[in-house]
């Protein structure tokens, strides 16, 4: 019986159930639907947004919005604040990966300046107002640090943890989990195909899987790749431990990936290109949105065969 293991990426989500109910529902809507339960493929959720956010997303509404305007319908709901480096190296990353996303400073962010005339970040070329995009800009600078750097932090009221750390096991733990069975396929979304590239390739005791599956992922990110040296090379990215394909869905109008897109030359298998790159084009304004991504039909052709159904 065929499995998939859901993880979700940057900021703040609705409980575990209800997204994992949100994004199968995801999958059935639209043509060419994949109902997981119907096929009798079983399914399961690595959730942490948890271990950085106070208390989950109320409105669950916003993961399925088309209105994109909040910041909980794009990617940015929470209120995390920016980060705050701790030395120099964390610095050189924060501000690189900063530079892709805008050339604005942050006061010209707080003026609320308009988008110019040639775009020169990810951000600018999204067509809506700067106040939403500044919340996902906060979001995603501190959750993608905090993971990479291992960042000891807990929201308020929680016990502070290296998150880093305890994301890898939740998700070593979720592959390991009784009721996983094969084919397995790993589906992950933004920071998701971080952390779960990081666990596949670079933890000893993750278990293995047929194939992985990775949507708006920024994974193409040369400040990201960098974190993940020395066992991370262009010529021998490809994780051992996705013993089948590795497929890896993107629209260029994203603004995770779209600044690097395409993984196959970043994550080579002894020098051969093994990953699958699939280009979509998701609706409106806000193209990073994981629900989009499932309603893809070339995404669902593309599970379905790494679930070899």
């Amino acid at each position: 019986m065929p499995h998939v293991t859901f993880i979700h990426g940057m900021c703040n989500k609705p409980p575990a159930a209800e997204l994992l109910h949100i994004w199968r529902r995801a999958l059935v809507d639209g043509s060419d639907p994949l109902p997981l339960g119907d096929l009798g493929v079983t399914s399961s959720f690595v959730y942490w947004a948890d271990l950085l956010y106070e208390r989950p997303e109320g409105d669950l509404s916003a993961c399925e919005s088309v209105l994109e305007d909040s910041p909980e319908a794009i990617d940015a709901g929470g209120g995390a604040p920016p980060p705050q480096a701790r030395n120099a190296e964390e610095q050189a990353f924060l501000e690189g990966l900063r530079a892709r996303m805008t050339a604005f400073s942050d006061a010209e962010l707080e003026g609320a300046a308009e988008v110019p005339d040639v775009p020169q970040g990810a951000l600018e070329r999204v067509p809506l107002p700067w106040f939403i995009k500044r919340a996902f800009l906060n979001a995603f600078l501190r959750d993608v640090h905090h993971y990479l750097f291992n960042v000891t932090f807990a929201p308020p009221g929680s016990t502070p943890v290296p998150i880093q750390t305890t994301i890898r096991r939740r998700f070593v733990d979720a592959l390991r989990a009784p009721e996983v069975t094969r084919p397995h396929v790993v589906v992950s979304h933004s920071l998701g195909t971080v952390i779960a590239y990081d666990c596949l390739k670079r933890v000893a005791d993750c278990p293995a899987v047929d194939g992985l599956l990775t949507l708006g992922s920024p994974l193409g990110l040369d400040e990201i790749q960098d974190r993940l040296r020395p066992e991370w090379s262009r010529d021998r990215g490809f994780p051992d431990a996705v013993e089948s394909g590795w497929a890896n869905v993107y629209d260029l109008l994203d603004p995770v990936c779209g600044i690097d897109a395409n993984l196959a030359d970043d994550y080579r298998c002894d020098a051969v290109e093994r990953v699958e790159d699939v280009a979509v084009e998701n609706d409106g304004a806000w193209r990073h949105s994981a629900t989009k991504y499932l309603r893809q039909p070339a995404l669902r052709q593309t599970l379905r065969r790494l679930l070899q159904l």
